[in-house]
């Protein structure tokens, strides 16, 4: 039976369930290109009227635009009708001068200067600051965001770690205990992190937004495997790789937020030979091999644009032989053991 936008899955051993598709809100924040408010309001309309009722944003996106719009946006709809989660570990603040203040990496964005801070009472702060921008009293699941070295370099990386484990856990920990969420989770960007960093507290799910792609599958038997043994859900942040896989190996060609490198759009050339032998979309390869992982709960691609949502809502019921699986892992484009859809 072909898999739908209002199919159901659990999140660990919590009593969340999440539809298997989302909508992640990151290209509301403008994380490419400027997205006027009309446009981003037909893009909610689109998804809404697709049937996508789980929803992820997070303070970074657009340095808060994306909670605006998307809390804007949910205000409108009956509460009992969606999920949404945000994150929590960045908190946001005015800057010292506006008029000169740097919005990169983003293209738009608000003028909000951002300080990472994983303590208790910084968790905190981020969720409180999430729920006055959305406009809502309540938010379904919390994402320890963006606890990676990349960012912090190893001696703060150290710090803020310990900052989690000392404190900042026991806000999640409260929050879901008196019911005011009903689960958290960490995102995740490299494999050396869903092995290392997504151990050091427990957790409900892990938000991966790189490490387990139809274009990668190194964590498949580290830290994917160790997610199955834990009983920790995996909602996968980024199924086309931030960008290659619905553009494919020509155009832009964005993987892990930055141009393609050769040996990547080689890869992807490759995949998109047997697609065309077997008449199969990228995208909807992309989305579906994902889902066939048992630790998966969902996926939430993004869009910035109504016909990139209805054509993700499209790909994820589109008819693939299991032929071209097959052809996938005998080429040596997919892990030998990846699970793939029957």
């Amino acid at each position: 039976m072909p898999l739908s936008v209002a199919t159901r899955r659990k999140v660990g051993s919590t009593a969340l369930e999440l539809p298997v598709f989302g909508f992640g809100a990151a290209h509301l924040g403008e994380l490419y290109n400027r997205v006027d408010e009309v446009t981003s309001q037909a893009t909610l309309n689109a998804a809404w009227g697709a049937g996508i009722r789980y929803y992820d944003t997070a303070p970074w996106y657009g340095r808060g635009l994306s909670e605006h719009r998307l809390g804007g946006f949910l205000r409108t709809r009956p509460r009992d009708e969606f999920l949404i989660t945000t994150k929590v570990g960045r908190t946001l603040h005015r800057p010292a001068d506006p008029k000169t203040f740097d919005r990169s990496p983003w293209a738009g964005g608000l003028k909000f200067e951002v300080r990472f801070d994983y303590s208790y009472d910084g968790i905190m702060r981020s969720y409180e600051g999430a729920l006055q921008r959305l406009g809502l009293d309540t938010i379904d699941a919390l994402v320890i965001h963006d606890l990676d070295v990349a960012y912090h370099g190893a001696e703060l990386q150290l710090a803020h770690e310990e900052a989690l484990v000392g404190t900042g856990i026991k806000a999640l920990e409260q929050l879901k205990r008196a019911g005011d969420i009903k689960a958290y989770g960490m995102g995740i960007n490299t494999n050396e992190a869903l092995e290392k960093t997504a151990t050091l507290v427990d957790l409900d799910f892990c938000l991966v937004a790189m490490p387990y792609t139809l274009l990668d599958q190194a964590s498949l038997t580290t830290g994917m495997a160790e997610c199955v043994k834990r009983g920790v859900s995996v909602i996968i942040g980024a199924p086309f790789a931030s960008g290659i896989l619905v553009t494919g190996s020509s155009g832009a060609a964005n993987y892990g937020y930055a141009k393609a490198p050769p040996e990547v759009q080689a890869k992807v050339r490759g995949i998109e030979a047997v697609c065309k032998a077997h008449n199969v979309s990228l995208p909807a390869a992309a989305l579906q091999f994902l889902l066939a992982h048992p630790a998966v709960a969902s996926v939430i691609p993004g869009g910035a644009k109504p016909e990139e949502v209805t054509q993700n809502v499209a790909s994820l019921s589109a008819p693939i032989p299991a032929s071209f699986w097959s052809d996938l892992k005998s080429q040596r484009l997919i892990h030998p053991e990846a699970p793939v859809p029957a």
